[in-house]
């Protein structure tokens, strides 16, 4: 089977996709204005069917809903970054916050110290070969792409 054949099998709405995540899994969000916002809402939107996600990511500069008050049963963020999407719950105690270099992250990721079950990333349209591009969010999502038992892309189609 060629690659994208498998490809157009995997193609599913943000809402189908989110539905591989499940409570107590660890997640790992692209940082930057790479961040999944679609997928971000759709898992969200499945708070009540879920409990105790942790959430770890880098500054994004998305939505960060799962670090409100009303889903503090369900997800847990981790923040190697804090920004301002995030810094409220942090210095509330409902996000933990944990000092590190970031060329250390990488190594967390692939030592499983910072486990991830499911990654949640953002990519280019494969190109006639079946690659896609991080685009300017490589930094630790790679790692966390290539160790994750489930990768859930949104695919950018520009």
């Amino acid at each position: 089977m060629q690659w994208s054949e498998s490809y157009r099998r995997k193609v599913t709405t943000a809402e189908e996709a989110v539905k591989a995540i499940k409570s107590h899994d660890r997640l790992w969000v692209h940082a930057g204005c790479n961040n999944p916002e679609e997928l971000i809402r759709a898992m969200t939107a499945r708070a009540d069917e879920l409990e105790d996600v942790e959430v770890a990511h880098l500054l994004t500069f998305g939505a960060a809903d799962y670090t409100e008050p009303k889903y503090a049963k369900s997800f847990r963020h981790r923040a190697l970054f804090t920004g301002g999407n995030v810094r409220q719950a942090v210095n509330e105690g409902r996000a933990d916050w944990v000092p590190v270099f970031l060329s250390e992250i990488p190594r967390l990721i692939y030592s499983g110290l910072q486990p991830v079950d499911v990654a949640l990333i953002h990519v280019s349209l494969p190109d006639e070969h079946g690659f896609c591009s991080f685009g300017v969010g490589v930094e630790c999502t790679k790692a966390a792409a290539e160790r994750a038992r489930i990768v859930l892309a949104l695919v950018n189609p520009q």
